[in-house]
């Protein structure tokens, strides 16, 4: 007889879109932008950290030795003139998206696994989701959160 092999966790669409993403931006000559959730996992100067949330630069030109991995993204870049060496989880990302027009997508951010629990990268169906550009406070339900320009 022949068994049927295991079922594997599922792996999560998020850094495929996120890559995406970021590869539409640079290709149109963009900025692309990450909105990251700030936690004991995320490592990012935190004096530049607002309301437990901080937006990033990623441009090529704004970052050096980028990795956008399927767990994490990590990179170098400046910070008042200090390098410092960045890693977002891929669960602490909450959007990426072009700063020039603000087209992106947004996710709902997950919970941080504790500490040595092993990361899935499993997404809830329909995580992912087309912001417009500059959303009023009306067009999103109330907890959500919201997609906001930063200039």
């Amino acid at each position: 007889m022949f068994a049927a092999p295991a079922r594997q966790a599922m792996t999560s669409t998020k850094p495929y879109l996120l890559r995406a993403i970021y590869d539409w931006c640079v290709d149109q000559g963009f900025t692309p932008y990450l909105q990251v959730v700030v936690d004991a996992a995320t490592r990012v100067p935190r004096e530049h950290v607002k309301d437990g949330q901080i937006v990033l630069n990623v441009g090529p030109d704004a970052t050096h030795q980028m990795s956008l991995g399927n767990d994490e993204i990590s990179f170098q870049a400046r910070f008042n003139g200090q390098a410092f060496p960045v890693r977002v989880p891929m669960g602490a990302v909450m959007a990426i998206y072009a700063r020039e027009n603000g087209q992106g997508l947004a996710f709902e951010p997950e919970a941080a696994p504790a500490p040595g629990e092993h990361v899935s990268g499993a997404m809830p169906d329909g995580s992912a989701v087309e912001q417009p550009a500059d959303p009023g406070p009306e067009s999103s339900p109330p907890g959500r959160p919201r997609l906001t320009r930063v200039k």
